[in-house]
């Protein structure tokens, strides 16, 4: 049996959504407000919504990472010089831990098990993320989100370095321009499976006892 053609058992199966959050892709965020606010981000909820309702309904666990910007001691977000160059237009509030800009999107919140705060790219880094997809006995992780080649790739990456089937939402990631996300996905190809979200919910079907 190939790995594309190995059973995917959903209670051992997790789907880590990488930053679908208020202020990346909702009308107000704090993207939106700068005109960076990506329309292949933007639709992505609404694809990977029925994905993750499909897992939960076997018994599998939905997992999200949030970005996170920290105030300092006088309150202004502690934004890396690399992300403040690129994204100058962030500022005190935006993606601040419980704010409606820092949750993730209303068509997905219900439907996640664990939200994991982060700084970084990977929802691995600085995390209590594989500590409890191990032992809620996780052995796959479908990843999907923004963007492709950033949260997504990283957080891959990690999982494969921690010893995870890795499966990559092809249309359930999205990037800044579709060449970049193409060429995410090839590349991820070396540490993982790439498929459609549909053909991941067939799978879950199949795998079923």
């Amino acid at each position: 049996m190939t790995t594309s053609e190995a059973v995917l058992d959903a209670r051992h199966t997790a789907l880590i959504i990488v930053d679908l959050q208020n202020d990346f892709v909702s009308d107000g965020g704090a993207y939106h407000r700068g005109g960076a606010a990506s329309e292949a981000a933007r639709a992505l909820a609404a694809r990977v919504a029925p994905v993750a309702r499909a897992l939960k309904q076997r018994d599998g666990f939905v997992a999200a990472s949030q970005f996170t910007l920290w105030p300092d001691a006088h309150g202004e977000p502690m934004i890396s010089p690399h992300l403040k160059q690129l994204r100058p237009f962030l500022r005190r509030g935006d993606f601040v831990a419980g704010s409606h800009g820092h949750a993730t999107v209303a068509a997905l919140e219900s439907l996640i098990d664990l939200s994991v705060w982060k700084v970084a790219y990977s929802a691995f880094f600085n995390t209590q993320l594989d500590w409890v997809l191990r032992r809620a006995g996780i052995e796959t992780v479908a990843i999907c989100g923004i963007v492709t080649n950033g949260g997504v790739a990283s957080t891959a990456r990690d999982a494969h370095m921690r010893d995870y089937r890795v499966i990559v939402l092809g249309d359930g990631c999205a990037a800044s321009t579709e060449a970049a996300h193409d060429l995410a996905l090839a590349d991820l190809r070396t540490v993982g499976e790439v498929m459609t979200c549909e053909a991941f919910a067939h799978r879950l079907e199949a795998g079923q006892p």
